[in-house]
């Protein structure tokens, strides 16, 4: 009896190899006979269901490209937007400048030193707010002179512009008349 169930033993285990090798076989002949039929992808799943898909390594570059692309486009618009934001400071503050000196100028005598004629007279020191300076240029010139060359009316020219890189545009100018106060002739 026990050599009758040793033998048993040997055959259930020859059987379980055999199975086995039988199912590797099988294993190999499927693989061989789908890579024949299937197209070959780097995919492994594609290869073998064909509904499965996934994005390819330059379909991912292309679209990082393009989204670095549209990326760059952005941050040069705010490049734009910050350097234009810092200009329309830079004049709103040269205008503030401007009319500053043109109140005070209107505030003196029309016959006062500081309304003689002259060609442009640069005020000094340059004026600096917010760290920037900005140079003040103040013209006057006379028209309309009385019987002893005095002129009647001046023509009051102030130019504010900045000295500091950034500006976008032109100098801010500013330009009033004042009259003396003189009758005419009866």
């Amino acid at each position: 009896p026990s050599d009758h169930s040793h033998t048993s033993e040997q055959s259930r285990y020859a059987d379980y190899r055999d199975q086995g090798n039988a199912v590797m076989r099988v294993k190999k002949m499927a693989y061989f006979s789908l890579s024949n039929s299937i197209p070959v992808t780097r995919n492994k799943r594609a290869a073998i269901d064909p509904t499965a898909c996934g994005f390819t390594l330059i379909e991912t570059t292309i679209a990082l490209l393009i989204l670095m692309i549209a990326a760059l486009g952005i941050a040069s618009l705010f490049t734009y937007s910050i350097r234009y934001n810092s200009g329309g400071n830079d004049r709103s503050v040269a205008v503030s400048i401007a009319q500053e000196q043109m109140e005070q100028l209107r505030s003196v005598a029309f016959t006062d030193t500081t309304l003689s004629v002259s060609s442009q007279t640069v005020l000094s020191p340059d004026r600096v707010s917010n760290g920037r300076a900005y140079r003040v240029t103040r013209t006057v010139t006379g028209s309309n002179n009385d019987v002893t060359g005095n002129p009647t009316l001046k023509t009051i020219t102030i130019q504010v512009a900045p000295l500091s890189p950034g500006w976008a545009g032109s100098p801010v100018i500013l330009r009033t008349m004042r009259t003396a106060t003189t009758t005419g002739i009866n």
